[in-house]
């Protein structure tokens, strides 16, 4: 009697462990694809659209795709960090806007100065404009304890009004075939006859011969790399990254060890700022010319691509790494649809099922942790 006893107690062990096992093993699987998700996501995208939308598939696309990223990344970026804190910032549309004339009525005015004062003027303008709006968002979020949600609305009221003032209306253009060149040139070209120039096509090919140029590394992308890499430094080694994180986390916990929270949330919506004035300048660049509107439809996009990328609305948790993977979906997705011929507005729909799906996949990773 004792022995069947045991040996029941024995068997019912054994199958309360091969359960808890096997929990386990579907807690440890769900986790992982709840942290690779975006990164599989993008995957079979490329694969789809690689079988489905001829012309996918090739370097001048992807190249294209890499440029046409580059203004909704740098914005993305900037917002990274605001969200990571537990904030958000709603004006980075219109500041980028707002920048992106400023900068280009100073370079109108320069018009037949050396390329270089251009430049530098342009993009001195775009960064004190985005210097001017977060330290305003800086200083109604961290002093005067307005919601960063009403504080950063009413930023992007006046930036739109300033903006809409400034230009007119129409685009602001900036007359400068060298400036194009900076926005939507390629580090490398190839002809067939002439070989490879750097910064230019080969000296002697014009008119028609110009049709069989070939250009590799697109500047915006290079530009982009550079960005992409100081932020995530910032970020994973600097005193400023630890504290971003730690104040996103629990800004009581964070204020009681000694980190100066309010100049630190001041800090992040000045960066915010700058990225979006940098993003407006790089607008500058590829267009040759600012717009008041010109960030309107990246604003909402800047704040998908992060929380696609696996970053908390609530702050304290997320990457730049997963940022950039963010962007490269939704620019997939619209490079994809665009070569597919399927009405533009789908995109809109396109990207916010991708974001319930992230949202949806946070909430899975959440219930695991507990």
């Amino acid at each position: 009697m004792n022995m069947q006893v045991f040996s029941k107690g024995v068997s019912e062990a054994r199958a309360k462990k091969a359960l808890q096992q096997d929990d386990f093993t579907r807690s440890s699987a769900m986790k992982i694809l709840s942290n690779l998700w975006a990164w599989l996501f993008l995957l079979l995208l490329v694969i789809f659209f690689s079988i489905a939308a001829p012309g996918f598939c090739n370097l001048f696309n992807f190249q294209s795709l890499g440029t046409n990223m580059a203004v909704l990344l740098v914005l993305a970026l900037g917002q990274t960090f605001v969200i990571l804190s537990g904030g958000i910032d709603l004006s980075v549309g219109f500041v980028m806007g707002l920048a992106s004339v400023c900068s280009a009525l100073a370079m109108q005015k320069l018009t037949g100065q050396p390329l270089v004062v251009m430049i530098l003027a342009g993009l001195a303008v775009a960064l004190v404009v985005g210097v001017i709006a977060g330290s305003i968002n800086g200083l109604l979020v961290s002093r005067l304890k307005v919601p960063p949600f009403i504080a950063t609305l009413g930023t992007l009221g006046i930036a739109q009004g300033v903006a809409y003032v400034l230009s007119g209306g129409p685009p602001v253009s900036v007359n400068s075939n060298a400036l194009g060149f900076l926005g939507n040139g390629f580090v490398l070209y190839y002809h067939p006859k002439a070989g490879f120039h750097f910064f230019s096509p080969p000296p002697g090919i014009t008119g028609i011969a110009l049709r069989h140029v070939s250009g590799f590394l697109p500047l915006p992308v290079i530009y982009l790399a550079v960005i992409t890499l100081v932020c995530a430094w910032v970020l994973a080694r600097t005193k400023f990254g630890r504290h971003l994180y730690a104040v996103g986390g629990n800004a009581k916990a964070a204020s009681r060890a000694g980190i100066p929270v309010n100049k630190q949330i001041f800090r992040i919506y000045m960066m915010s700022s700058l990225f979006a004035g940098l993003a407006g300048f790089l607008y500058v660049l590829r267009y040759s010319g600012g717009v008041a509107n010109a960030g309107d439809a990246l604003m909402l996009s800047s704040i998908a691509a992060i929380v696609i990328g696996g970053a908390s609305l609530f702050g304290g948790e997320g990457k730049i790494l997963g940022t950039v993977v963010g962007a490269l979906i939704i620019s997939v997705l619209q490079n994809g649809l665009i070569i597919e011929g399927i009405d533009p507005f789908w995109q809109y729909a396109a990207v916010g099922v991708v974001i319930i799906l992230a949202v949806l996949m946070d909430q899975a990773k959440a219930r695991i942790i507990r």
